[in-house]
Order: C-alpha cells, then sequence, then structure tokens
C-alpha cells in the first residue's frame, strides 16, 4: 500500500517537473520504486526482449508466455499531434528451441491528418547450442505509409551469443545473412541481400524499474535500415507494468515517394504480462 508520504513525494515531482515528456521517466521511478512490486521488472524486462534474444528453453521458462501492450500519447497546443500503438508477443518452449510470434501496429495524426500508419508481423526461432551460443531465424512482414514501400517481407538466418547475464545487466548480440523483398509504392519490386546484425541490452535500474535497449542494422546493396528501440519499464504488480519508449526506423536511401528517411515514436504504454 502506498503511504501519505510516498504520495506527497509524487506531487512534488509533478509540479517540479510540470508533467512534460520528458519527465515521465523520472516520475515513473520516483513513485514506483516506493510502492510494491521488487522482482517483477527483471522478469518483464526478460519477457520484452524475446524479438532480438530470446532466452533458452528450460524448467524455469517452459510453457507459454507473452505481453500485450497499448500506448496512447496527445499533444495539443502549438502542436496537435496523437500517437497510438498496440503490440502482442506470444512465446512457447519445446526442448531447445524458443518459438515467437508477434504483431504490431501504430498509427500517428496530426492536425487530424494521417502522418504515420504502420503494420508488422514476426516470428522468430531460436536454437540454443548451449554455453551461450544459439542459431535463430526470423521472418517480418511489414507494411507503412509513407515509407515509399507497399509492403516488405524480410527473412534472416545467423548465429547469437549471451555475453552478460548476471541479476543486473543481459547482453545479447547476433548477425547473419538474410533476404528481403521489396514492394515498391510506386509500382515494381526487387529481391535483395542483406546483412544483418542486432544487440539487445538490459539493465535493472531498480528492484521495480528496467531499461532495454535494441538496436540492428539491416544492410543491402543500395541502402541500409537502422532500427533501435529504448524502453524504461516499472513494473505495479506481477502482471501489469508502465512502459515509456522511443522508437527509431531509418533508411539510408527510401523510394523517391518516401516523405523521410527516419521515423520515430515516443508513446507511453500500459503493459500485460502473461
Amino acid at each position: 500500500m502506498t503511504s501519505v508520504s510516498d504520495m506527497n513525494a509524487l506531487c512534488t515531482a509533478c509540479k517540479r517537473h510540470a508533467l512534460t515528456p520528458a519527465a515521465l521517466p523520472a516520475l515513473l521511478l520516483t513513485f514506483y520504486s516506493l510502492g510494491p512490486g521488487a522482482s517483477h521488472a527483471r522478469a518483464e524486462s526478460e519477457a520484452e526482449s524475446l524479438f532480438y534474444a530470446p532466452p533458452p528453453a528450460s524448467d524455469q521458462n517452459s510453457g507459454f508466455s507473452g505481453h500485450a501492450e497499448l500506448g496512447y500519447t496527445a499533444l495539443s497546443g502549438n502542436t496537435n499531434t496523437e500517437t497510438l500503438l498496440a503490440k502482442g508477443r506470444l512465446s512457447w518452449y519445446s526442448e531447445k528451441w524458443t518459438h515467437t510470434f508477434r504483431m504490431e501496429t501504430k498509427s500517428v495524426r496530426d492536425s487530424g491528418n494521417t502522418s504515420a500508419e504502420q503494420y508488422l508481423v514476426g516470428q522468430r526461432e531460436r536454437y540454443n547450442l548451449g554455453d551461450s551460443n544459439y542459431l535463430f531465424e526470423l521472418g517480418r512482414w511489414e507494411k507503412e505509409r509513407f515509407s515509399g514501400y507497399d509492403n516488405q517481407f524480410t527473412t534472416i538466418a545467423g548465429y547469437g551469443r549471451q555475453l552478460l547475464d548476471t541479476d543486473h545487466q543481459q547482453l545479447s548480440i547476433e548477425g547473419g545473412p538474410g533476404y528481403r523483398f521489396d514492394d515498391f509504392e510506386g509500382g515494381g519490386s526487387k529481391h535483395n541481400a542483406v546483412g544483418y546484425g542486432a544487440f539487445d541490452y538490459d539493465f535493472q535500474l531498480t528492484d521495480t524499474a528496467s531499461f532495454t535497449q535494441q538496436a540492428s542494422i539491416e544492410a543491402a546493396s543500395d541502402n541500409i535500415t537502422a532500427r533501435s528501440y529504448t524502453a524504461i519499464s516499472v513494473a505495479l504488480n506481477s502482471s501489469l507494468s508502465l512502459r515509456v519508449s522511443h522508437e527509431l526506423k531509418s533508411n539510408s536511401n527510401p523510394p523517391d515517394e518516401a516523405e523521410a528517411h527516419t521515423d520515430r515514436t515516443t508513446a507511453a504504454s500500459v503493459v500485460y504480462n502473461f
């Protein structure tokens, strides 16, 4: 139960930061490090990192697990923007295999006009080799308005290694070759060979709060696609958590129809873990 003094600390922090978006991580840490939820933050953080580097199957993570995330951000005044995102992930384990499936959608409206709209479906397989080594395969289909592409399909296979695995820090890196099919918005298509590299880092800030940083690069003959995901998550209990996240996707040489090289999405969301 949160005490009166804890509530006073939250109110003081609210006045100090004036509830600006940049203050959200500080407010979350200020409030929820005072309340219950110890030991849930790391478990939630591990669940979030399943797409880049799923943990190996074991007696501790047998069966099914997953999460559902819903986020909404609205800014008004000099700019009027709304961001809505929804994500879902399901993982299941069998002996040395970890299987992961995910779906995502996001929409951004600026002064009543849609400025971004994206749909993504992905799957991933991990085979544990032991001694912190693993093999992986991933497939991803995405459709994004204003990117110059009608849709893209990517499949990659390769090798990964867990470099850090402590109570407070986890770090994995992986890489391998792949294939991407581009269907262009203006007509036509292209087959691409790609080289892929990624890392996934998690750091336990407090008993209830965790920091996640994931990044990947996919290099083709005529462009490089870089992705970054940064998040601070705070556990409310064993099932619910709050999250502030920032996602970036950059294409070094997008089609002529694309409106920008880089897309950025910042959101505050609620996550349900199961």
